[in-house]
């Protein structure tokens, strides 16, 4: 309980905030997600705590996937609650205190969180319910080596015994955070990319994804025990995906999602099952909510400019590239992939040569943004037919009129929304 000077402070802190987020809007320098959360934080180091207050909150957390699933289960949980949300994408302290301060009426909080500052987070706030989507290598030079965080989310998690986690039982490093957890819910929400779960992360050896199933389920298996002896084998989930329909505790709901893919009908899945085993959603509304998400902080969005429909895509890192690029449409009028290396995008572009670029066969692509000599590079060494344009407004020009796929990393995609409003030509 706060008492009279903390309870000051925490107001004061509310107070500056706000002005700061005003200001930044009223100065054109952004939505002010982050400066208010700052400001906050730097007044009263205990707001996040405060500001929780003891509601039911979810954590959602994994390498991909996360604006994505947040926003279809702040939609789900919204049929039953109030819901305070970083929709916005701003996922780290001052996005997520910006967001508490939002929403500090609301009844329910449903939070993306980075990876690395869930441990922190949910010290302060005590969730009710973690999601777990997946885990793979992402911007080695901020996240770092993918098996220590594992280990921190295993800590972090298994510090709230009380709480309700849904995790994906197809991703090897999601299943080993989870495992020994008394509340997980397993969900089969899909591994497209494998190549950072190749052994135990527990106990070494090597994991083998098998063609023969296990319990009438696609299983994996550790070929070595952990420590303590047991088996290290894919959970069998309460919650999978099968094709374009979701198979449940309560039976079968079609997933008709506006969102494209098949990764977004794992996050869907996952979405659902939170919001009905954390937050007593009906399924139908949680399955209706998820489906009236269409796009994301202007991901999947289509926009015009001049005779180009440009439609946008976000990428940023291995998995998530290679998931990105199974949704391009190989029959558009253009393809432009943009690469930048700053430090929100993370600075080593080595990952390019882990991304199966071959699968554009004759497609054309323009390689653009600024790291587009790399990318290049790797289309010529991938054998794919390019022209290199680095400014991205220019190289959607160099498209022939009609449909452009526009597939870009974070800032990439930043600075080209940015860039499209300033065209004379451009129509949202």
């Amino acid at each position: 309980m706060q008492g009279p000077i903390s309870r000051f402070r925490t107001a004061v802190a509310a107070t500056a905030a706000n002005l700061a987020t005003a200001a930044s809007r009223a100065t054109g320098r952004g939505a002010g997600g982050m400066i208010g959360g700052l400001v906050a934080a730097a007044i009263d180091p205990n707001i996040m705590a405060s500001l929780g207050g003891g509601r039911p909150t979810v954590l959602v957390t994994g390498t991909n996937g996360k604006s994505t699933t947040t926003r279809m289960l702040a939609g789900a949980v919204g049929a039953k609650h109030t819901v305070a949300t970083n929709d916005g994408g701003d996922n780290m302290d001052a996005g997520i205190i910006s967001a508490l301060l939002a929403g500090k009426d609301a009844d329910a909080i449903v939070l993306e969180c980075d990876e690395l500052h869930v441990p922190k987070v949910a010290e302060r706030l005590q969730p009710t319910a973690f999601v777990l989507l997946n885990l793979t290598r992402d911007q080695l030079d901020r996240v770092g080596e993918i098996n220590s965080i594992e280990r921190a989310l295993r800590a972090a998690v298994m510090a709230h015994p009380e709480a309700t986690v849904v995790a994906n039982c197809d991703d090897v490093l999601i299943t080993s955070i989870a495992y020994d957890h008394p509340n997980a819910v397993w969900v089969s929400a899909g591994a497209g990319w494998t190549g950072d779960s190749v052994t135990n992360p527990r106990s070494g050896g090597h994991v083998v994804r098998s063609s023969v199933t296990h319990e009438g389920e696609a299983d994996w298996y550790a070929v070595e025990p952990l420590p303590d002896g047991r088996e290290f084998r894919r959970p069998t989930p309460t919650y999978k995906v099968e094709g374009e329909t979701l198979v449940g505790p309560e039976g079968v709901a079609k997933l008709e999602l506006k969102l494209p893919g098949r990764a977004n009908r794992g996050n869907a899945a996952q979405a659902i099952a939170a919001a009905v085993e954390a937050f007593g959603v009906p399924l139908d509304a949680a399955v209706r909510a998820a489906a009236d998400v269409d796009n994301v902080a202007g991901r999947y969005t289509t926009v015009h400019l001049g005779d180009h429909d440009v439609h946008l895509l976000l990428a940023k890192n291995p998995a998530g590239w290679q998931e990105a690029l199974s949704m391009v449409d190989r029959d558009a009028d253009g393809v432009v992939i943009a690469v930048n290396a700053q430090q929100g995008d993370g600075e080593d572009v080595s990952w390019l040569w882990d991304v199966k670029f071959e699968d554009f066969g004759d497609t054309h692509v323009v390689a653009a943004g600024e790291r587009a000599t790399d990318l290049a590079v790797r289309l010529t060494y991938g054998g794919i037919g390019h022209d290199t344009v680095h400014d991205p407004i220019a190289a959607i020009r160099a498209c022939p009129p009609g449909r452009v796929e526009v597939l870009a990393n974070y800032t990439a995609l930043l600075n080209l929304r940015r860039a499209l409003t300033k065209e004379e030509d451009y129509r949202a």
